[in-house]
């Protein structure tokens, strides 16, 4: 049993649930491998080094505001 449930549609879509998409910050046109496992199917995002876009934003994505985040990069 899993932790979360996701939908096929009608053209082969998945609806990833919001939790995990914030969680692992999954935008519209995020670039997802997927392998093949014993166990199933694996999906990961794809590194930084073969998305451009993702190496600037997944920088700024801490999940915290951005005053938190100059605070935390000033030792405040």
């Amino acid at each position: 049993m899993s932790d979360y449930t996701g939908t096929v549609g009608e053209r082969g879509q998945v609806t990833i649930p919001q939790a995990l998409r914030e969680r692992f910050g999954l935008r519209k046109g995020t670039k997802l491998d997927f392998t093949i496992t014993e166990a199933g199917i694996a999906i990961k995002r794809q590194s930084a080094e073969q998305d451009p876009v993702w190496r600037v934003f997944g920088r700024l994505n801490r999940g915290v505001s951005s005053d938190e985040f100059i605070k935390d990069l000033r030792d405040e």
